[in-house]
C-alpha cells in the first residue's frame, strides 16, 4: 500500500503528539493534501530558499522542519513574499511540508536531551517536567572541567556558524552541574533549576537578560552562561528525530540536510 501523507503525520503524532506543543505555537502540516503519497522525506532546521530548493531538486516527497514555516501566521499567499513563494514553490514542486516544533522539543529525547548526549551531558532530569515524560531543557552533570574546556567541547561538537560560542564566566573555574536548554532559552533564566547548576547553556541570549542573571549569579551560586547558535543547537536533533522516524516508518527514505540555515554569514572579529 502507498504511504500518504496522512500516514506520516499519524506517525509524527505518535513520535511527537501535537498535544504536547505549547498554546503559542503551530506545528504540524503546513501544506499538502493528507491522500498525498510519500516515498522520501526530508528533514531541515527551517524552511528556507536553500531547503525547500534542496528537497524539490532532490525529489522528497515531504520537507519536515522543526521550525514551522507559518508559526507567526500570514494573510496571503502573495509570491512577493517569501512565505508566499516558498509555500508556492512547496506546491508546485509537489512536496508538503510539516512541522515538527515545541512537540518535537518536549519528549524525552526531544532537541535539549540530544544536545546534551552530543555534549556528553548525563541527563538528570527535566527543567520543567510535562506530563509526555519529558519537558523543556535539561538538568545534567559533565565530567569536572574547566569552563573553557566545556566551550572549547562545545564548539568542537556543534555546527560552526559565524557566531561561534560566547561565554560569560571565568574560562578556569571548575565545572560539574550543567543546565541546558536548546533553541532560544532566556526564560528559564529566572528558574531555580538554572541558577543552582554551575553553567546554562542556550541560545538567543539578549544583553539585558544575560547582564542581569550574571550580576546576580555573582551573588549567589556563579552559573556561567554559554550561547551557541539556535541553528546548531536544534540541528543536533535532527539525526534523533530521523533515526526516530525511520525506525517507525521503514517504508520512507529518510535524509538530514546539511545545509546551514544560521542567519548569520560571517564575523568580524575586533
Amino acid at each position: 500500500m502507498t504511504t500518504t501523507l496522512g500516514d506520516v503525520t499519524a506517525t509524527i503524532n505518535d513520535l511527537w503528539p501535537l498535544a504536547g506543543q505549547e498554546e503559542w505555537d503551530n506545528s504540524g502540516v503546513i501544506s499538502g493534501a493528507s491522500n498525498h503519497p510519500i516515498s522520501s522525506v526530508l528533514f531541515a532546521v527551517d524552511i528556507t530558499d536553500a531547503t525547500v530548493s534542496e528537497a524539490i531538486v532532490g525529489g522528497f516527497d515531504a520537507l519536515i522542519s522543526h521550525h514551522p514555516l507559518l508559526l507567526r501566521g500570514m494573510s496571503t499567499v502573495d509570491e512577493d513574499r517569501y512565505k508566499g513563494e516558498l509555500v508556492a514553490r512547496l506546491i508546485r514542486g509537489g512536496c508538503a511540508a510539516i512541522g515538527v516544533h515545541t512537540n518535537g522539543d518536549r519528549v524525552p529525547t526531544g532537541t535539549s536531551a540530544s544536545m546534551a548526549r552530543a555534549l556528553g551531558v548525563n541527563v538528570l532530569r527535566p527543567i520543567v517536567a510535562n506530563e509526555l515524560g519529558g519537558g523543556i531543557g535539561v538538568i545534567g552533570h559533565v565530567n569536572e572541567q574547566t569552563l573553557g574546556e566545556f566551550a572549547q567541547l562545545i564548539a568542537s561538537k556543534l555546527p560552526a556558524t559565524a557566531g561561534g560560542v560566547r561565554v560569560s564566566g571565568e574560562f578556569a573555574r571548575r565545572i560539574h552541574s550543567v543546565s541546558l536548554c536548546a533553541g532560544a532559552g532566556d526564560a528559564l533564566l529566572a528558574h531555580a533549576d538554572v541558577s543552582a547548576t554551575d553553567v546554562y547553556v542556550t541560545s538567543d541570549l539578549r544583553h539585558h537578560p544575560a547582564s542581569e542573571f550574571r550580576e546576580q549569579a555573582r551573588l549567589d551560586n556563579d552559573t556561567a552562561l554559554i550561547d551557541v547558535s539556535h541553528w546548531a543547537a536544534e540541528w543536533i536533533w535532527l539525526e534523533t528525530a530521523a533515526a526516530e522516524f525511520r525506525t517507525a516508518r521503514p517504508d520512507v527514505a529518510v535524509t538530514v540536510s546539511d545545509i546551514n540555515t544560521d542567519p548569520w554569514s560571517f564575523a568580524v572579529m575586533q
